[in-house]
């Protein structure tokens, strides 16, 4: 016979409070719905949050150069502003959902 403690996974609490731990964040993430239709909308909502500016940009830009036209056309420039002002409204968007996400699972956590 074995005078040894049963060493399996089954008896150890560590182990069972990992996979406790496991389970709870699975079911947190399907309770929460935040799955493919998610990320499809934030794609959506990124895509849209470039686009829009970009093209008023690219709008203002053309109507200054047909109404006030000079050296330099100003549509060009108004373009690269409205598509950095877009691609720092997405990053806005981005990080604060991630900050949302990881807030989230931090107070459940505890």
């Amino acid at each position: 016979m074995n005078d040894q403690p049963d060493k399996s996974p089954t008896n150890d609490p560590a182990f069972a409070a990992e996979i406790g731990m496991k389970t709870a964040r699975k079911l947190r993430a399907r309770k929460s719905a935040q799955g493919v239709w998610f990320g499809l909308g934030m794609m959506g909502l990124v895509g849209w949050s470039v686009v829009i500016p970009t093209l008023l940009g690219a709008a203002l830009g053309i109507w200054l150069d047909n109404h006030h036209p000079g050296k330099h056309p100003w549509t060009l420039a108004l373009l690269v502003v409205g598509l950095a002002a877009g691609c720092l409204n997405a990053w806005h968007w981005v990080a604060r959902e991630d900050q949302a996400m990881h807030d989230g699972t931090e107070e459940d956590d505890e």
